[in-house]
């Protein structure tokens, strides 16, 4: 899904991270960065090697290479480097006047960034390139869901459009819970897909009266009565990786402040 290659970071150091297929999903405004190893140098910031202190070396490493393409996103975007710690949510702190996203999984890792004077927000997502065990895919997929998932599969047999759909929803959940403060359920939110081979398009969309909120603290919270809207988005999948990316253009999201009411959670994955 990408190649070897170098990209300047902030003038001295030089991490491996290309754009790839991860620019492809997004804007021009949008610095986007992958790579398909961990990342050395350069070195951490204090304040981020505490975080994963006493970590698992493995999640150090994911932890310190997202950071450095991310680092090498603001770069691009003329914003000087910054330690990218976790708030008390767990969701990455950008630097004042910019909007981004990272995500890992096995064999890869990406960050996209924006200045907020173009985006309101950005969510990128990775997941493997296969498809969802039956048991995960019955929690976060509604009834509706799962018929347009057949009805995809039927038409084009071997792309993972579980994967896709799932990975779709961790993408708009990433801008959600920064413009919103709320928690966000796979109940709360449908997909719709559109065909494509190894690339396409989606929308997603915040939906009343998920199934398993009745059971939860804020079973009266309703997403949609927050004025969030529907989001486009594009996808890809090779190379073992699924990808998705959505980006909110700057004015088109409701501002905190505005949104209806809240609810209290917290991320399901820090990054």
């Amino acid at each position: 899904m990408t190649h070897a290659t170098t990209h300047p970071y902030s003038g001295r150091a030089r991490a491996t991270a290309v754009p790839g297929v991860i620019r492809t999903l997004l804007p021009a405004y949008a610095a986007a960065l992958e790579c398909t190893r961990e990342l050395t140098e350069p070195a951490l910031f204090e304040a981020e090697g505490r975080e994963v202190a006493d970590a698992l070396p493995a999640r150090r490493a994911e932890y310190a290479t997202v950071r450095r393409v991310a680092r090498a996103c603001l770069a691009e975007l003329g914003v000087p480097p910054a330690a990218l710690v976790r708030g008390a949510d767990g969701a990455p702190r950008w630097p004042a006047g910019t909007v981004g996203s990272l995500t890992h999984c096995r064999g890869y890792r990406a960050a996209a960034v924006a200045r907020s004077r173009d985006a309101d927000g950005v969510g990128i997502d990775a997941e493997p390139c296969a498809p969802l065990p039956s048991r995960v895919l019955t929690g976060v997929t509604s009834a509706a869901e799962r018929a347009h998932l057949a009805e995809l599969g039927a038409r084009r047999p071997g792309v993972p459009w579980c994967r896709i759909l799932f990975s779709a929803k961790e993408a708009y959940y990433k801008v959600w819970y920064p413009a919103t403060g709320s928690w966000l359920g796979f109940d709360d939110a449908e997909v719709v897909l559109q065909p494509g081979r190894d690339q396409g398009e989606f929308m997603v969309r915040p939906v009343s009266g998920g199934a398993r909120r009745a059971r939860r603290a804020d079973a009266a919270f309703d997403p949609v009565a927050t004025g969030f809207p529907a989001l486009p988005g594009r996808w890809a999948a090779g190379a073992g990786v699924v990808v998705t990316a959505i980006a909110a253009p700057a004015g088109f999201l409701p501002r905190r402040a505005q949104a209806g009411r809240t609810a209290t959670g917290t991320l399901r994955c820090a990054q």
